[in-house]
C-alpha cells in the first residue's frame, strides 16, 4: 500500500452543520476507509454567505473550501477524499466524479 500524506478535513463549528455535530458524523463515516484523514474543527471559517463549510487540505496539494453542506454530503465528501488522495496535486481533470459537491465549492487554494 502506498503511503499518503495526512489529509485534514476541517468543519466550521459556527455554521449550522458544525453546531449540529457534523464533525462527529464525518469522523464516524470516514473512520473505516480513511485512516489518513483527520477531522478537525474551527470556529468560523468566514464562509458565512454559504454556511456549513468544510475545508480539505494536505501538504503540497490544492486545498478546497466547500459550503452549503448538508448531512447528505457526507457520502460525497467520502468520494471526494478518495479522488483527492489519489491525485498528486489535489486537482481533478474532470470534476464530475465529485457529483453535486463540485457545485458547493467556494474556494480552491493552490498547494
Amino acid at each position: 500500500m502506498t503511503e499518503h500524506a495526512a489529509i485534514t478535513v476541517t468543519v466550521c463549528t459556527s455554521c449550522p452543520m458544525g453546531l449540529a455535530g457534523f464533525a462527529d458524523t464525518l469522523r464516524d463515516r470516514l473512520a473505516a476507509d480513511h485512516k489518513d484523514v483527520v477531522v478537525a474543527t474551527r470556529d468560523c471559517m468566514s464562509g458565512c454567505t454559504r454556511p456549513s463549510t468544510v475545508a480539505v487540505r494536505s501538504a503540497g496539494k490544492t486545498a478546497y473550501l466547500f459550503g452549503d453542506l448538508t448531512d447528505a454530503d457526507a457520502d460525497l465528501i467520502d468520494t471526494f477524499l478518495r479522488h483527492y488522495r489519489d491525485s498528486a496535486t489535489g486537482d481533478f481533470d474532470d470534476a464530475r466524479v465529485l457529483g453535486d459537491l463540485r457545485f458547493k465549492g467556494i474556494a480552491r487554494i493552490p498547494g
